[in-house]
């Protein structure tokens, strides 16, 4: 694994229980700004099994950016960690989103 993957799953890793964080924040946190995009990709290409709550990342807009059931299985994760989620995969960053720290 690459330093870059290493620093961004270690960012994921940390983010607690009933708080999310959006790609550009976790890309920021681990030294990267600018890279949301590749923490997209990585979040995308997990191995099936993985424990990292991959789950509490979302877009910049406070939405879940994948579509169909891999939408409903994120917003599933998250509401049972008691984070409201709209049908359409909204959420309220200004309450629910992590600080970093």
């Amino acid at each position: 694994m690459d330093d870059f993957a290493s620093q961004i799953y270690t960012q994921v890793h940390q983010i607690p229980h009933g708080k999310v964080a959006t790609y550009g924040d976790i890309a920021k946190f681990a030294g990267f700004p600018g890279y949301a995009r590749q923490v997209g990709r990585l979040m995308a290409t997990l191995p099936d099994g993985s424990t990292l709550p991959w789950h509490r990342v979302v877009n910049a807009k406070g939405e879940i950016s994948l579509t169909g059931l891999d939408l409903q299985r994120q917003r599933r994760k998250l509401l049972d960690e008691g984070v409201e989620v709209s049908d359409a995969g909204r959420l309220k960053l200004s309450q629910y989103r992590w600080d970093g720290f």
